[in-house]
């Protein structure tokens, strides 16, 4: 079970959350992304993100059509080895959210 820690954006405030790792995120349409995708291999039973980062990722995933692999997308810098791959998906992800 983990416990996830979602800033709302329109509330300026934080919501917790406790998920099984084969539920949904909070704030995800469709069960497109499980705890298990978000949590990555980190170790961590507590995650976080806001609700603008979900519906991004509600958005992208519509846009693009299927399943989308998140692999290191989520993981902390200091969890296992920098890839230029989680670099770059950092670096998109951010831009999309720059978007909104």
């Amino acid at each position: 079970m983990a416990k996830i820690l979602v800033f709302n954006n329109d509330t300026d405030r934080m919501e917790t959350y406790y998920r099984g790792e084969s539920e949904p995120m909070p704030y995800n349409t469709n069960g497109t992304l499980k705890v298990r995708e978000f949590r990555g291999s980190s170790n961590s039973n507590i995650l976080w993100t806001t609700k603008r980062t979900m519906q991004s990722w509600n958005s992208q995933r519509y846009i693009f059509g299927g399943p989308i692999p998140v692999g290191f997308a989520f993981k902390r810098p200091y969890e296992g080895r920098a890839s230029e791959i989680r670099v770059n998906i950092m670096r998109v992800f951010l831009l999309m959210l720059a978007r909104l």
